[in-house]
């Protein structure tokens, strides 16, 4: 569960961008959703690094380049908002929307493909540097801590009237998960994926009631990387779906863009052994 010292954390980021100017709260979300994504990504480069001087071999896959080595994270929240903000404009959301474009070189490439049309619309230094600092206070390194924390941001959702529809109630997708009983070696589709909440209780559910069997590689490999499939036509959706899945610690999930209504299904009955949904179809 969220502690009420990270819950007030959240909150004052929250308020932070409704004094700021920007009230509407899936574009609060977003711009949240790309400054953890920046984070993130400084994260994993900086383990590639360390595995690199550990064992003297080249890095692996690097994401910053030496000549990007000041769009990480550690760097940009050291400079002053003014800077920061022009940097974020100019430099690392075109980075960002890049990472779609060369796969490869982001080492997560489920994420990074949904980064192709990222927009940056902080609007002031001033506001820029406020919640820079904030998000480097968020504690990210426990995983079951970093996804309550965004599912609290997602909850906010909720509250905002016209944009609840894409919210299913918590305890009613715990209990749908735990009637279904996923296992390992399953294959989960969600056609209406929205902020991916089915996927991420049904991964919660099998790392609960089946962690020996995860502990098998080849039922990891299928867990990180065939288990999870969504599908939503909105690219808001799927960027706040597929960071919710990161940050539960699901490494290649297929998150991906699909009107699940107008696009035929045929030969797709045998691909998957479970279906988890709310169609939010009005």
């Amino acid at each position: 569960m969220v502690t009420g010292d990270v819950r007030s954390k959240v909150d004052r980021l929250w308020d932070a961008f409704w004094s700021g100017g920007i009230s509407n709260p899936l574009e609060v979300i977003e711009q949240i959703t790309y400054l953890l994504f920046i984070r993130r990504l400084d994260e994993l480069h900086s383990l590639r690094l360390k595995r690199a001087q550990r064992t003297g071999e080249p890095v692996e896959n690097p994401i910053f380049s030496a000549d990007q080595d000041h769009l990480r994270w550690s760097k940009l929240k050291e400079l002053d908002p003014g800077t920061m903000h022009q940097v974020m404009a100019e430099e690392v959301f075109p980075f960002l929307r890049a990472l779609g474009d060369n796969q490869s070189s982001a080492g997560a490439s489920t994420y990074s493909d949904h980064m192709r049309d990222a927009r940056f619309t902080v609007p002031t230094a001033a506001l820029l540097g406020r919640v820079v600092d904030m998000v480097d206070g968020i504690p990210m390194e426990n995983r079951d801590a970093t996804g309550d924390l965004y599912e609290y941001m997602l909850s906010k959702i909720a509250t905002s009237g016209t944009n609840g529809q894409f919210r299913t109630p918590r305890h009613i997708i715990e209990t749908m998960v735990a009637m279904m009983d996923p296992k390992p070696g399953d294959r989960i589709i969600d056609p209406a994926c929205g902020t991916a909440g089915f996927l991420v209780s049904a991964a919660d559910h099998i790392r609960e009631h089946y962690s020996a069997e995860l502990m098998r590689p080849e039922n990891r490999e299928q867990f990180h990387a065939q288990m999870f499939h969504g599908y939503d036509f909105d690219s808001t959706m799927l960027r706040i779906g597929s960071m919710n899945m990161m940050l539960h610690g699901v490494e290649s999930p297929d998150i991906r863009y699909r009107d699940s209504l107008s696009e035929g299904a045929v030969g797709e009955s045998e691909d998957f052994t479970m279906v988890l949904a709310n169609p939010p179809f009005a």
